[in-house]
């Protein structure tokens, strides 16, 4: 494939020279009420203070305070940043960062990043924010979301939306805040709440480090010359659309089918994702039609992502992820206790028991994006599929691409409900096990973008 240079129609919507410079991104690492860190290096504050040891940071009347184990003391305002004097020697250390948040795996672990360090106060608590070069940040990245013995064509594909996935995302906060948009994540009648989570909830950096936007985990996770090799050679690439840059998306499996991104967030739809199958042809059965959706999610059928090869799996899903075995297609079982006390803590709703669940709106994967939950106390209709998720499990369900069977019925209402379900995570855009599946098949990297981004382009940025 030949790259075309970036123009200027990139450049003047993104308002960034990316010609010759490359961008630095500021993300969100951490947020409690005080932070213990580490600064291994010297690091200096815009006043010339120099920092270089273990340290802990709160909040103060006055700003941010930090006393360190070397007996130094300094007040920081938010404009303060801790930089590193030797940027290519130096690194810090943040104590109990939790990852996975909400997930079935959560934990807390520390960890070390590169860069220069900021403390921002946010909701009555401290955010420790990492301020990065992106191709630095791309790096770390692809080795906390991939494996290092990932395929270099997986790792190059990665690298690529997640390089354009970012660019977007400041994109659209620049015209948010330019615009002075009120963006809205939630619609809500006596009949109906509708709500989607994005990064928009972000305003003191550009990104988190989490899940919520793209596992960033600093240097904790090795960087190894594999992926430094695949972000080194697809430096400044990312995909397209009408020249804009592609808002590309990824989860860990489709499940089968790709799902549309105005199913999932706003009700913008975007050519590039769109409910294609996971297979050669890519020609999907209609699953926004309940019949076709209920047999295809009780059945396993073909698909790149539809693999129990351990070595192609291993690529994709780190250790933490590796406690997960039934993605492709799951169960989970609830107790009628069980699922009336979670819909109501989880969604805020008392349904009272619950009697009945109802897809009103399945997407291109069956994903519901539109669920009637029907109780002895309350029927509402809740959406779109991340809410779905959250309301029947305790972190998240893998999909809301499910069928409900219910079971031992007393006086009309269920005592027991199985969830039989398809994939892992909302299905938009690249589905990782798909894609690694595809690398071990020895499908390039940019055939593997135009099988989940289809209608776009590659091109060089900076």
């Amino acid at each position: 494939m030949l790259f075309k240079i970036f123009h200027l129609n990139l450049l003047s919507i993104l308002e960034y020279n990316f010609m010759n410079t490359e961008p630095k991104i500021r993300v969100g690492i951490l947020n409690e009420r005080e932070i213990s860190f580490r600064l291994y290096g010297n690091y200096k504050t815009k006043h010339g203070h120099v920092l270089s040891s273990a340290c802990i940071a709160r909040i103060h009347q006055n700003g941010i305070s930090v006393k360190c184990a070397d007996n130094k003391k300094l007040l920081l305002d938010n404009c303060d940043i801790l930089e590193p004097i030797d940027e290519k020697n130096s690194f810090f250390e943040l104590t109990d960062v939790t990852i996975g948040v909400e997930f079935h795996w959560q934990r807390k672990e520390n960890q070390r990043f590169k860069g220069a360090l900021q403390f921002v106060i946010e909701n009555e608590k401290i955010t420790a924010v990492n301020i990065i070069n992106i191709e630095d940040y791309l790096t770390c990245v692809i080795s906390a979301e991939m494996s290092a013995t990932s395929s270099m064509e997986l790792l190059k594909a990665h690298a690529v939306i997640s390089r354009g996935w970012l660019l977007a995302q400041i994109k659209k906060s620049e015209k948010i805040n330019k615009n002075k948009t009120i963006y809205k994540s939630i619609t809500e009648t006596e009949a109906e709440y509708i709500r989607w989570w994005d990064r928009e909830d972000h305003t003191c950096f550009d990104v988190c480090a989490d899940d919520h936007c793209q596992r960033y985990q600093g240097i904790t996770r090795a960087n190894t010359t594999h992926v430094i090799d695949a972000v080194d050679a697809t430096r400044g690439l990312a995909l397209t659309f009408n020249g804009n840059i592609c808002d590309a998306r990824f989860s860990k499996s489709c499940g089968g089918v790709m799902e549309k991104f105005e199913n999932t967030w706003e009700p913008v739809e975007h050519l590039y994702l769109q409910g294609l199958a996971d297979t050669d042809d890519e020609k999907a059965i209609d699953l926004t039609i309940e019949e076709n959706a209920e047999k295809w999610i009780r059945t396993s059928p073909p698909a790149f992502c539809n693999t129990n090869d351990k070595n192609i799996l291993s690529q994709v899903l780190n250790d933490y992820d590796q406690e997960t075995s039934d993605f492709y297609r799951w169960k989970v079982e609830y107790t009628q206790s069980q699922i009336s006390e979670l819909a109501h803590r989880r969604s805020g709703f008392d349904f009272g028991e619950i009697i009945d669940m109802i897809p009103v709106q399945r997407g291109a994967s069956g994903r519901i994006i539109k669920l009637k939950i029907i109780g002895t106390k309350l029927v509402k209709i809740i959406g779109k599929e991340l809410m779905i998720r959250r309301t029947f499990s305790n972190t998240h369900l893998y999909s809301s691409a499910f069928v409900v069977e219910k079971d031992n019925e007393q006086n009309g209402i269920p005592q027991k409900f199985t969830f039989i379900g398809a994939g892992w995570g909302h299905g938009v855009g690249l589905c990782q096990i798909g894609a690694a599946v595809m690398g071990a098949k020895g499908y390039s990297y940019d055939k593997i973008l135009t099988h989940y981004f289809p209608n776009s382009k590659l091109e060089k940025l900076y």
